[in-house]
């Protein structure tokens, strides 16, 4: 446990903008990471779909040539396109998961009379707090995949979709109402349950097994072994849900805002960790500036 005293002047407010401003610092720092692995993920979708009795060849292969693609075409700004609406969902997303796991453990759940937070007791709560901040900023993850495809589509000669995060907003409002922005909903909030599995669950059973049971202090070393094994959890968890979601709410629709190409998420799936350590080593160092005790 930390040595750090809760300051009492700061609120579930605080706690909350703490990690939301965490979660923009991981978000700057990782988002071109997170361009290039959309735009792979989306290359490959609908792979029967036929391109004068052929399947159209993949564009990028691999991650760093795809990003160098990315810059020789676009420029190299264009590997942070849709960096604002991508700020908007983790200001909502991370801020609300983490406050919600804090409360779940701490009010809720409980820990143990030692003072531990069984694993079992941290796999529930992670899920359902990644779950409910996914399910809110949902329709900020559809303007922001929605945002990152623009500069494949001009580059392919394609009129644009969307010219801005509002008229991405309002676009999708006018095509679908207001249900339209909650599109691919269900793959979204199924990731963000086995994402925060592997890294809330992960980085807070680890933490507190280190402090235990080695002589490592609660600093930055701890916070960096912590998240690293998160990320990796997270990751190994969370793709292949993530690549149905990004599928699923990239897909064009019809009037009444059905998919053209998936029916659901395990139609898509028939079908078809740099993150983390910025975020925890942000988070756990602004909340100690702070005076706030440890996560």
């Amino acid at each position: 446990m930390s040595t750090v005293q809760e300051n009492s002047r700061w609120p579930r407010v605080s706690k909350f903008t703490l990690s939301a401003c965490a979660a923009t610092v991981a978000e700057l720092v990782t988002f071109p990471l997170d361009l290039t692995k959309t735009r792979l993920q989306i290359q490959g979708e609908g792979g029967s779909r036929r391109h004068g009795g052929s399947v159209q060849p993949p564009k990028y292969r691999g991650m760093l040539s795809t990003a160098m693609g990315i810059v020789r075409e676009e420029g190299p700004l264009k590997l942070w396109q849709g960096v604002t609406p991508a700020i908007y969902r983790h200001i909502v997303y991370s801020g609300g998961r983490m406050l919600a796991y804090e409360q779940l453990r701490e009010s809720v759940l409980g820990r143990s009379e030692d003072g531990v937070f069984p694993v079992w007791k941290a796999v529930i709560g992670s899920m359902i707090s990644g779950a409910l901040g996914q399910f809110i900023a949902s329709p900020t993850d559809l303007v922001k995949v929605q945002m990152q495809m623009e500069g494949r589509r001009r580059l392919e000669g394609k009129p644009p979709r969307v010219h801005g995060v509002y008229h991405a907003f309002t676009k999708i409002i006018a095509e679908g109402g207001i249900r339209g922005l909650w599109a691919g909903w269900v793959p979204n909030v199924q990731r963000a349950a086995l994402v925060n599995l592997g890294d809330l669950m992960t980085y807070d059973t680890v933490k507190h097994f280190l402090l235990r049971n080695t002589s490592i202090p609660d600093n930055s070393i701890c916070h960096g072994l912590a998240s690293i094994c998160s990320g990796l959890v997270a990751a190994t968890m969370g793709t292949p849900a993530d690549v149905v979601k990004t599928r699923v709410m990239n897909q064009p629709r019809d009037s009444n805002g059905r998919g053209l190409l998936y029916k659901s998420s395990t139609d898509c799936l028939v079908q078809s960790a740099p993150w983390s350590l910025t975020f925890w080593l942000t988070f756990e160092q602004m909340r100690r500036a702070m005076g706030i005790s440890s996560f």
